[in-house]
């Protein structure tokens, strides 16, 4: 079994079989804890006796203490869940031990990004159908945007398509933020509604998300006194330096290819209508002006920088906050000199 494909993994989360050793991984740290509870439930249930979490520390110092956790019998019958989180590569030779072990009970080691040529991943990554390797990566477009159906269907409620493209820009690469920000929406609309669009900024109009959005648009138009305030709002509302340069990247993509449908001949009002997903209605006149200011190639460039920014705010000991910053600022500094220039 070992890596398991993104189709199997719903179902082999609600039954496991005969796999004895779990890693599940990645970014989307949010979606590695939501998967985690899923596996714990199938194999545990609610029972206190079959589940057992075991600290990354205390795992990595006696490397047979999992193998042995996951062969002592529950006290209540069952299989036991011998839970480790924020687990990381030096948990390698505690993996191959439970491989090696005689079960039944189910490691499952939850872990952030590892690297796939060496240590934990590597181990098991090549081991057979009693390991599994499930990977979490951040979601966008079209599958983001059943990911929020699906979690509103939960709590009773469904969205427009217009309503799912708004919240899909704008609740971030996080399942646990975004479950959290569903779950406000289905409040607002009430069991059984449909979310609208409005009801969507209505019930979401707070956080940092949406002073990107703000500084993101008054940057691209020019005003750069706004995008400033913007931004001081957004940190202080906790955004990551990475967060804000990816939404820059996005939006500028978004604006280049609208810019390219005008410098094909399309009217500006239609390039826009074509953009997938659809530009929120009250962000349109921001992205008119943009229009008129950037043209396909500064914004290729723009771009460009953008992609070194985000590899700078990747870089160990570099201001990644003051990257960012100067990142979003430097767009408003050249829709400023395209203003002056008309």
């Amino acid at each position: 079994m070992a890596k398991l494909d993104a189709r199997r993994v719903t179902a082999f989360l609600a039954d496991p079989g005969a796999a004895r050793l779990v890693l599940i991984f990645g970014e989307d740290t949010g979606l590695v804890r939501e998967r985690g509870e899923v596996l714990s439930r199938a194999v545990a249930g609610d029972d206190p006796f079959r589940l057992v979490e075991v600290p990354r520390e205390v795992a990595a110092k006696d490397a047979g203490l999992l193998a042995a956790e996951a062969a002592t019998p529950a006290l209540t019958g069952g299989r036991r869940l011998v839970r480790v989180r924020d687990a990381t590569d030096g948990l390698a030779n505690a993996a191959k031990a439970v491989l090696a072990g005689l079960g039944p009970g189910v490691v499952l080691l939850e872990a952030g990004s590892l690297d796939g040529r060496k240590g934990l991943r590597a181990a098991l990554e090549k081991a057979g159908p009693e390991a599994a390797v499930i990977a979490c990566y951040p979601e966008s477009g079209a599958a983001l945007e059943g990911s929020i159906a699906s979690v509103l269907r939960e709590y009773g409620v469904s969205a427009e398509p217009a309503a799912l493209a708004w919240m899909a820009q704008r609740l971030g690469e996080d399942r646990l933020i975004m479950r959290r920000e569903c779950e406000k929406v289905a409040l607002y609309v009430g069991a059984g509604g449909q979310v609208t669009e409005e009801d969507a900024l209505a019930s979401l109009s707070e956080g940092s998300t949406l002073d990107l959005d703000a500084a993101l648009l008054a940057a691209t138009e020019g005003d750069a006194p706004r995008a400033d305030r913007a931004l001081d709002a957004a940190f202080a509302e906790g955004a990551a330096a990475v967060q804000v340069v990816r939404l820059a990247m996005r939006h500028v993509q978004r604006l280049e290819a609208a810019s390219r449908a005008v410098a094909r001949g399309a009217a500006p009002r239609d390039a826009l209508d074509g953009l997938r997903p659809p530009i929120f209605f009250k962000s349109r006149p921001s992205f008119e002006r943009a229009l008129r200011l950037w043209g396909p190639e500064a914004l290729a460039a723009a771009g460009a920088a953008l992609l070194d920014a985000e590899r700078a705010t990747k870089t160990t000991g570099t201001p990644d906050t003051a990257v960012a910053r100067a990142a979003v600022m430097g767009l408003a500094r050249e829709a400023v000199r395209a203003k002056r220039g008309r």
